[in-house]
């Protein structure tokens, strides 16, 4: 009995993947709850994020996992930099709530290598593309997920408070939980609009 593979074999179609793909989106922080994802659940999560396609496989991203009582820790950061710039008491506190809203939030941080052959752009958009199967994965895993920046994304002071070494960035936080509220739709463009033919 022959063993050898044909042309084809290693094709592996997957169209509910392609039906979650057509049909995912992205909910509020905001209208998240518990339960949050499993250490196993996120720990595929996490795995399918770090699938993401990787030139020269450089691996120029590694994940904060903020969960627990780190999301009131990291909260703490926001609402200490809002007060030192002297920010009215009710941000401040909207701040120090802000990681609270989702069960778990995943930093993806960029950490692009300058002087490399494989450019810097080339290894930024593989961040961004990690952050992306990861709200795939959430979606697939039963959850909802939502990746923002948002301002401490750039503030230096919380940057170097998260552990950030100089040259990193945030690429996303990533919200992930249980939606309290079913998920409405979103005006999609017109794919006529935007797909051209060469």
């Amino acid at each position: 009995m022959s063993h050898e593979k044909k042309h084809g074999d290693f094709n592996h179609p997957a169209p509910k993947a392609l039906d979650l793909l057509l049909s995912r989106r992205s909910g509020s922080a905001k209208a998240m709850t518990e339960p949050g994802p499993s250490k196993k659940q996120l720990a595929d999560i996490l795995k399918a994020g770090a699938r993401a396609p990787d030139h020269g496989k450089l691996f120029p991203w590694r994940f904060l996992v903020i969960e627990g009582k780190g999301r009131a820790r990291a909260g703490d950061i926001l609402a200490e930099v809002m007060e030192a710039e002297g920010e009215r008491a009710k941000q401040v506190e909207e701040e120090r709530e802000r990681f609270l809203r989702a069960p778990v939030v995943v930093a993806v941080i960029s950490a692009a290598r300058e002087q490399h052959k494989i450019p810097v752009w080339e290894q930024e958009l593989s961040a961004g593309a990690v952050c992306q199967n990861m709200l795939i994965a959430a979606t697939a895993s039963g959850f909802v997920a939502q990746w923002v920046t948002e301002w401490y994304a750039y503030h230096p002071v919380v940057k170097e408070r998260l552990g950030l070494k100089s040259g990193e960035r945030v690429a996303g936080f990533v919200y992930i939980g249980t939606a309290k509220d079913e998920l409405e739709e979103r005006p999609r463009p017109d794919m006529d609009k935007i797909v051209t033919v060469f």
